[in-house]
């Protein structure tokens, strides 16, 4: 209105408003003879579980021979909680050799993405997804994304309840629009309505929203970092009910102070009948009064950090109808990785198969897609996506374990004690070439960058001490690094922002310990620290707390800001070590 000071809406929130409930014109660009689509449609398939992207590697080349970029897309699955029959993921492997260059990623968030499909695949891979019930609607864009959960197969009452509440949540907040099944699956063609969507009305979320539920005694799923987290507390088996937090986030930008990477905050217990719609409500309160003007400050962690968790929770208990009671005191999570042979509560048993940075591929020697394709089926395993980036095999019998290992080994496929702990414990996003925001590499350089730092430890006596190595392209933290041990986030080209202090439990936000460092001086800025730590550690400390008591620091950081200025003063800290 004249005179109004209220700040300019975003470019895509046009783009959302004016596309008929995601409908665009992404039908229509189907049907034509083109390698990529507009800029309205990009932002709109995000919605329905695909990014335009394109190979970076080839662009400079391109570009100079006066061609176009070299176009392609990423497919992302949405699977609540992680979870596939053996058939489901039996048809997602045959997709892959289909369409995606036969390789599959599990994702940081329980899903699987597949990269390198051609715009004239998109229709036959998404339908070919739904034709076993895995859906992509909802995986990216400004909505709820995929549900987490712990991944644990267990079937006690517990861990049944928070797989069937994962699913519940998804299924509340998933899209109402016709679009998804009209575009992908040809249904029925609707007329965009006012009332198509009851919940995210025309303009959907300000930007993405991502839950994640567990028990207060695993944190696999990093918890502290969702818009929304539900921790289960528990009376034997029985939950009794949840804490839940809320603002979480790892993204932030370089240069950018006002940016951050948060911890989740308490904001109270709920009673189990209450889930629904407190993720609902939460959810709301972002549609609501969310930032729509900058995407950079379009996440819930900075609404409440405008608003202040008082005014929050006020306004939460506002809008519920039932009452909020205080946070109940729980100790500190653990983390589980669930690698190898594990019992199941049922007489079966669990097998976790390491996927290093997620990449299912066959590779050389290295036979892992065709390993775990055999296994599945042979077996008829179920399979469970950890949110660490590997894959559980469920519901086998104690004798299929001999088999499952020898598979494995005759696919070079390295397991259980051919892994140290470094490597065992990293992750890293895909980065370059096909990621559009990536300003270095993370997940082609982080198996070699391993090796070495694997070296390293062994010669300080510490390759058995559990340390989380994370390694991202770009500060948006996909591969969550804000809370790991050691973290390596995308600066610029070749070199990388060190980040020192996080921990397993995922509770505690890591220092910037240095700046702009190349890739192969990694070793030698750290080397100080670790040989600190190995020789004045106390029996048991991690990496990260052995860092923050030398730091003198009592209390966990709460956010770490897009600034350039390393927290602690390496050298001072140094000499202090």
């Amino acid at each position: 209105m004249p005179g109004s000071d209220k700040p300019k809406e975003s470019k895509v929130e046009g783009f959302k408003k004016a596309s008929k409930h995601l409908r665009g014109t992404i039908a229509e660009s189907l049907d034509m003879d083109t390698t990529h689509f507009d800029e309205a449609d990009v932002q709109l398939l995000k919605f329905h579980g695909s990014y335009q992207q394109d190979d970076r590697d080839l662009r400079k080349d391109l570009r100079a021979e006066g061609k176009e970029k070299a176009y392609s897309f990423m497919i992302r699955a949405a699977i609540p909680g992680g979870i596939l029959s053996d058939e489901q993921y039996l048809a997602l492997d045959a997709l892959a050799d289909d369409f995606a260059g036969s390789a599959l990623r599990v994702t940081t968030r329980q899903g699987i993405q597949f990269h390198g499909i051609l715009k004239g695949n998109l229709k036959r891979h998404i339908a070919g997804m739904n034709e076993r019930l895995v859906t992509t609607l909802s995986a990216c864009g400004d909505v709820q994304r995929n549900v987490m959960a712990c991944p644990a197969p267990l079937k006690d009452p517990a861990h049944r309840t928070i797989r069937r509440l994962a699913k519940d949540i998804a299924k509340e907040l998933q899209p109402a629009s016709k679009a998804y099944h009209e575009i992908w699956l040809d249904g029925e063609k609707h007329v965009s309505s006012q009332d198509e969507e009851p919940f995210y009305g025309d303009r959907y979320l300000p930007r993405k929203f991502k839950t994640g539920i567990t028990h207060a005694g695993d944190n696999s799923i990093d918890v502290y970092s969702y818009d929304c987290g539900l921790v289960a507390i528990l009376d034997g088996a029985d939950i009794v009910g949840y804490n839940v937090l809320v603002g979480g986030g790892m993204g932030m930008t370089h240069k950018k102070a006002d940016t951050f990477a948060r911890i989740a905050s308490p904001l109270g217990f709920i009673e189990p009948a209450d889930v629904l719609e407190t993720v609902r409500t939460v959810a709301a309160i972002f549609r609501d009064h969310g930032n729509r003007a900058d995407r950079r400050h379009a996440r819930l962690k900075y609404l409440i950090e405008e608003w202040g968790m008082d005014r929050f929770r006020e306004e939460f208990k506002s809008r519920v109808g039932f009452g909020l009671s205080d946070w109940k005191l729980t100790n500190v999570p653990d983390y589980h990785d669930y690698i190898g042979k594990n019992a199941q509560d049922d007489g079966k048993f669990f097998y976790g198969v390491f996927i290093e940075n997620g990449r299912i591929r066959d590779t050389g020697d290295a036979k892992l897609k065709t390993a775990l394709k055999k296994i599945v089926g042979d077996h008829k395993a179920g399979v469970v996506l950890t949110p660490n980036q590997n894959v559980l095999l469920t519901d086998l019998d104690e004798s299929a374990i001999a088999a499952i290992e020898q598979t494995l080994r005759e696919c070079n496929v390295p397991f259980t004690d051919r892994l140290s702990n470094a490597r065992r414990l990293s992750m890293a996003c895909p980065a370059l070439p096909t990621c559009g925001l990536a300003i270095t590499e993370a997940e082609r350089v982080m198996p070699g960058f391993i090796d070495r730092i694997e070296t390293e430890l062994a010669r300080l006596e510490l390759q058995d001490e559990p340390i989380t190595i994370r390694m991202t392209g770009c500060p948006n933290g996909c591969a969550r690094p804000y809370t790991a041990d050691i973290a390596f986030v995308g600066r610029a080209t070749d070199k990388y922002h060190v980040f020192v202090g996080g921990d397993r439990s995922g509770t505690r936000l890591a220092d910037l310990y240095a700046a702009d460092v190349a890739l192969e001086d990694v070793i030698d800025v750290l080397s100080p620290l670790l040989t600190s730590w190995s020789k004045n550690r106390k029996p048991g400390q991690g990496l990260g707390d052995y860092y923050q008591q030398q730091a003198g620091r009592t209390t966990a950081r709460q956010t770490v800001t897009g600034g350039e200025e390393p927290t602690c003063d390496m050298v001072q800290l140094e000499v202090k070590l």
